[in-house]
């Protein structure tokens, strides 16, 4: 049984078997382009073609929180150029 420590409930078990494979995907590189980020450790991913080191979320490398921010970043950036 892959997950052991999950016991009772339906939905309980799907939302573990959801976040378990978002944690093993593999991601995009922002600096090579390759889709080999995956998780060292908890919030720290890394590139195997390149090395790149990121820091992200948990279970996932890019957080809804975090892609927000990044947003919220460009936009003043581009209102302070012009």
């Amino acid at each position: 049984m892959a997950n052991a420590s999950i016991r009772y409930g339906r939905r309980i078990r799907k939302r573990n078997a959801s976040v378990i494979a978002e944690k093993r995907t593999k991601y995009k590189c922002d600096v090579c382009g390759r889709l080999t980020v995956k998780r060292i450790s908890t919030s720290i991913w890394k590139c195997r073609h390149c090395g790149t080191t990121y820091a992200g979320g948990a279970y996932m490398m890019r957080t809804p929180a975090g892609e927000l921010a990044v947003r919220l970043i460009d936009e003043l950036a581009k209102q302070q150029k012009g």
